[in-house]
């Protein structure tokens, strides 16, 4: 059921466009014992059909620039296949650590500098 329902959360806070993973892999941490890759990786799989639902919305709601998209697209998909070549080079432990650290610093990051940031525009 816990599964069931770290899904669900996944999914809502996917379809904001915040990030389905800063949920779903922290929980999958604590529910499971799967390798840090395999986490992801989970991760990863099921962002797509969430990712598909959130896109066909902005599109109907006109939140999309497409001349602004295609190059992070591009980008991305060699920064994501860059990543994990990286990803399972790197021993799980490590990359758990990395991980947790990344979403400590972003944290810090929101909380400290965001609304800096939005007050100078």
């Amino acid at each position: 059921m816990a599964i069931f329902i770290l899904g669900l959360f996944a999914g809502i806070i996917g379809g904001m466009g915040i990030g389905g993973g800063t949920i779903l892999i922290p929980g999958l941490i604590f529910l499971t014992d799967f390798k840090q890759q395999t986490i992801q990786s989970i991760n990863l799989i099921s962002f797509i059909p969430v990712a598909i639902v959130a896109l066909i919305i902005h599109i109907k709601n006109k939140n999309i620039l497409f001349r602004l998209s295609l190059p992070i697209i591009i980008f991305g998909l060699i920064g994501a296949w860059i990543g994990s070549k990286i990803a399972l080079t790197i021993p799980s432990s490590s990359l758990r650590r990395l991980f947790g650290i990344f979403l400590l610093i972003m944290g810090i990051y929101e909380i400290l500098c965001k609304d800096k940031v939005k007050e100078k525009k």
